[in-house]
């Protein structure tokens, strides 16, 4: 008996959050120990790698240009998003800048399927204001000092950039799966080179870090897939709401693995999360 659609696309969803929130996880554990700029281009280099691959081994058809093009200017958008946010977390807090990145991500998808799709449920509805107040709960951080611009203009920039991935990855993606990833892979790969090249900024590589930086590839790329299939399947808006929830997973493994302490507010943006994802899901 096939799946409904609509559970498709939440399964995928909530996929791609884990997926991304674990590869958040794994790409700063390995960013501690060495530069940002530079984990992001391994790690994208050996996701990219694995595309390609897998594109190979399943013969999938190559996309017609214009998914193409929609995929390379969603790998540049994410891009940029990546390196703004990546610079916000540098200079400012991780409580302001993460949540307030992450709602504007969700809100440009929304609003864009609103206006293509039409609005959603009542019970989606309400899920959605849930799933926002979840990534506020979830990336809070104890600081008494007051709110600077670059805390604010930077989180607009990252997300706008991913805002746009996910509304151009959608495009890219309804007539092929793995070659617009690919796409999208090398012109994010090319950016993030090319700021490397301009900074001058590349850092060496411990083997050390080597298994964190396959498995943070890794995991990205498995949640961009993720997202992906959800879009295929279902509502962009829905899509992404859900794959917004990924600090959830980022918390968890670092109270599971670093036994680092979460606050009480962290605890009630997880039970927040699982409360949106059930209104969602109706």
């Amino acid at each position: 008996m096939p799946l409904n659609p609509e559970i498709l696309a939440v399964t995928y969803g909530v996929s791609s959050a884990l997926s991304w929130g674990a590869g958040d996880f794994s790409g700063g554990f390995a960013a501690r120990r060495s530069g940002v700029l530079t984990v992001v281009l391994c790690s994208q280099l050996l996701g990219g790698l694995l595309l390609v691959g897998l594109a190979i081994v399943f013969e999938e058809p190559l996309a017609p240009m214009r998914s193409l093009f929609y995929a390379a200017a969603a790998g540049l958008a994410g891009a940029i998003g990546l390196i703004a946010l990546y610079r916000g977390l540098a200079s400012g807090r991780m409580g302001i800048v993460a949540p307030l990145s992450a709602i504007v991500t969700a809100i440009l998808p929304i609003t864009m399927a609103m206006m293509t799709e039409g609005p959603p449920g009542g019970y989606q509805m309400s899920g959605f204001g849930l799933a926002l107040i979840a990534v506020v709960l979830l990336s809070y951080e104890k600081s008494g000092s007051g709110l600077r611009w670059r805390e604010i203009g930077l989180p607009l920039i990252a997300g706008t950039g991913f805002g746009l991935f996910f509304i151009l990855i959608n495009a890219a993606v309804q007539t092929g799966l793995l070659w617009p990833l690919v796409a999208s892979r090398c012109a994010s790969i090319c950016l993030v080179g090319g700021v490397l090249l301009v900074r001058r900024s590349a850092m060496p590589m411990p083997r050390s870090l080597w298994p964190w930086i396959c498995l943070a590839g890794l995991l990205d790329t498995s949640g961009n897939a993720f997202f992906a299939l959800a879009t295929q399947v279902g509502r962009l808006d829905i899509s992404a709401v859900l794959a917004s929830l990924y600090p959830a997973a980022t918390v968890l493994l670092a109270w599971l693995v670093l036994k680092e302490r979460l606050l009480h507010q962290q605890w009630m943006g997880v039970a927040t999360a699982l409360f949106a994802l059930a209104l969602i899901t109706c």
